[in-house]
C-alpha cells in the first residue's frame, strides 16, 4: 500500500498529502525533526509539545492561514 493511501494517516498527514508537501520538505522548512513529523503524520492520537507545536503551526500558517492546531490535533 502506498503511503499516500494509508487510511491510518492523521489529519496532519492527510493535510500534507493534499497540499503535495513531503514530510522531509515540511521537516526542513519547520526545523522539526523528520522523526517527529513522521509521528505527527501517522499517529492519530499524537499531540506535540508546545515548542514543536509552535514551529509546526508557524509553518502551516505560511501555507494556509485558515488552519489552527484544532484542525490537526485533539486537545
Amino acid at each position: 500500500m502506498s503511503w499516500w493511501k494509508n487510511p491510518k494517516r492523521s489529519k496532519f498527514g492527510k493535510w500534507l498529502d493534499k497540499k503535495g508537501i513531503t514530510q522531509a520538505e515540511f521537516s526542513e522548512s519547520s526545523k522539526v525533526s523528520r522523526a517527529t513529523i513522521s509521528t505527527m503524520c501517522n499517529e492519530k492520537n499524537y499531540y506535540p509539545s508546545p515548542k514543536v507545536l509552535k514551529k509546526v503551526m508557524d509553518q502551516v500558517k505560511k501555507i494556509d492561514r485558515s488552519k489552527g492546531p484544532d484542525d490537526f490535533f485533539s486537545m
